[in-house]
This record gives structure tokens, sequence and C-alpha cells, in this order.
């Protein structure tokens, strides 16, 4: 069957270590759970749309002919992921650790050798052929221009990644020809603020990218298509662990995507799958129904872009009336899941620890 998403990048087994806080310096902590998975992001999303029910498939770097290289063929065959395990002699498979606690914090320490990425380049692309959608990672260098340029060819949108690398005018050039939808944070760190965001928003804009994400952790995000801009808040949720959410933000946004929503409702469930996300440790998904009840609840800001200025429209909580989920009785008990895991109103008076969509 075609996948309608391929996803190009890093293939590494991650451990996902949920503990209160981070310790001091030469001291330990209580590590409360311990959760097995498949990184990078590109992965990441392969395994969550996979398990929504979108054909997806996976080109990867090659794994160690080891227990760790086939755990990872096994995983994402055990999920549904298509696309060749490449095994290599070469090298062991690289490990990613992650360290989340409860404040939305994630330290990770990973392995990414340019042996391990180099091979990328000599990747069978035929998968991108017919896919609806290729997802690559700017960290992973200029590997991915390989992948971006068969995507064009074949007129098949690109969504990137880009996180801070818009700070860098000679990427920024290079990856705007090439990308369709680009993801982007306003700094390193992800603490800009709203003039922040719409100057990042409005350099991506100018640089030739159709759709610019901006993400903003607990701030929520900005998506900017043509004139019609989207400002979503994120909800207020308990954090377990952050680790993936961005990912998870970007697998809600290409869901969205391949199911041929509006730009708002693709926003909002975008935002409702990363922020359910946080609750739990680990990278199972929630089921689309539980998430389509949070995003009803999500806070939306309609702005237009003219003039090179941004104009605030119009402040909303809920999906347009006639949209056609509003009514759906699997939505009515993902609300309920909701009212669950969301704070408490008179939680609301005090700090509140946060979601965090990278």
């Amino acid at each position: 069957m075609t996948p309608d998403y391929v996803g190009f990048g890093m293939l590494t087994p991650v451990y996902i270590m949920s503990l209160d806080r981070l310790p001091k310096v030469n001291t330990g902590a209580i590590v409360h759970e311990v959760s097995e998975y498949i990184y990078d992001d590109a992965a990441i999303i392969a395994c969550n749309l996979s398990q929504w029910g979108v054909t997806s498939a996976m080109i990867g770097t090659a794994v160690g002919n080891d227990m760790l290289g086939k755990f990872v063929a096994h995983r994402l065959k055990e999920l549904g992921v298509q696309g060749k395990v490449r095994f290599t002699e070469k090298y062991k498979t690289p490990l990613e650790v992650n360290v989340s606690d409860k404040k939305g914090a994630r330290t990770y320490f990973w392995q990414r050798s340019e042996e391990i990425l180099s091979t990328l380049d000599t990747a069978d692309l035929t998968p991108i052929k017919k896919a609806k959608l290729l997802y690559v990672d700017w960290y992973d260098g200029d590997h991915i221009v390989r992948a971006m340029e068969e995507a064009k060819r074949y007129n098949v949108p690109v969504f990137l990644n880009f996180e801070h690398g818009h700070t860098h005018p000679d990427l920024l050039k290079k990856y705007s020809s090439l990308a369709t939808v680009c993801q982007a944070v306003t700094d390193a760190a992800q603490i800009g603020k709203k003039q922040a965001m719409l100057g990042t928003a409005r350099k991506l804009i100018k640089a030739g990218i159709q759709t610019a994400i901006i993400t903003m952790a607990s701030q929520g995000c900005m998506v900017v298509q043509g004139e019609e801009i989207v400002r979503a808040y994120a909800p207020r949720v308990r954090v377990v662990d952050a680790s993936g959410a961005g990912a998870t933000f970007s697998s809600g946004y290409i869901y969205g995507y391949l199911q041929g929503w509006n730009m708002e409702e693709t926003v909002r469930f975008a935002i409702a799958a990363a922020s359910l996300k946080v609750t739990r440790s680990g990278l199972k998904m929630f089921p689309v129904p539980e998430i389509l009840g949070l995003a009803r609840t999500v806070r939306i800001e309609r702005m237009v872009y003219r003039g090179d200025q941004f104009h605030v429209i119009r402040k909303f909580l809920r999906l347009p009336p006639l949209s056609p989920i509003v009514n759906n009785p699997l939505v009515r008990e993902g609300q309920k899941l909701a009212q669950k895991i969301m704070p408490k109103k008179k939680v609301e008076r005090r700090k509140i620890k946060r979601s965090l969509v990278e």
C-alpha cells in the first residue's frame, strides 16, 4: 500500500525516564517510569500516524546489526510503519536517553555521528514518489536535501522541522525553496514572546514558505498561510513527560492536513494531541476521538496578514458550529476525558505546571 506519509531521518531507540526533578550534580534521583520507543521525530511521527490509521513509511539511517537495531526494526513493523530497515556491521545502533521532569523540562543524551547520518545518502527514496507528504528535520544537515529535491521532482509537499534554524540566513535560503510547510521556534530555548513569534512567522513567509508554523511551548502556536492566521493557546494540563511533544504536535498537524481539514481544525488537533501527550509517560498516542474532545476546548485567535502587518480579527473558544465533528458522539466522549485530565478551576489561581509543545 502506498504510504501517505514518509519520514526521512535518524533512526534510534530511546529510553525515556520520568522523575520529579533533575538531581544536582554528583547526586541521584528516583526514576518513576522508563519507556522504550523509537526516535527521532520523523520516526515518532510515522509511528503516531500509523496508530491513527494513516499509512506511513520511514526512510531512515542504517542501524547496527545488534539487539537494539533489531528492536527498532521489530517495533516499526509492529506499529505498521512501512520501509526497509537497513543493518550495518560498521557501527553499533545509536541510543538516546531522555530524562523528563514534572516541570515540563526535558534533558536528552544522544549519539549522532556523521558516519551514521551519511547512510541517509544511500537510502532508497522510492517511497517518496507517490506520497502525500515528506517530513524532514534540519538537524540531519544537508543529508535531507536529496530527499527534498526528490519530493519536489514528484510534486510532493515537504514538511520541514526547522526549529531555530531560521536564524541562519544561508540555511533559510537553501531550504525555503524546497519546503512547503515549515515548523519553527522563536529561539533555541523557545522562550520568545508574541512579537518574536510574529517576527519569525514574517521571516518564513517572506522567504517563500507557504505555511509557517511557530510553536512556543506552553504559549501554544501560530500558523500563517497566505493572509490566514490562526493563533492557538495550549490548554493547561498536568505534565508528566514532555518528551516527543513537539513531534506529537507535528503528527497532529500532519494528520489534519492529510484528512483535508481546514487550518483551524488542524491546528486545534495538533495542540490537543501535544497537550495530551505530556500527561503520561512514553509515546503511545491517545485515540483520535479523545484528542478531538480536547481540541474543541482550545482557545483560538484569528488574525490576518496584510501590508506586512498582523491584525487580530476575532477570538473564540470552540469549533465552528457547522463543523462536522462537533456533534460526533466520540468527540463528546473525548471531552469527558479532557475534563478529567485538565486542572480544576480552583487550581487556575495558582501557578500551574505547563504543557510543553516544542
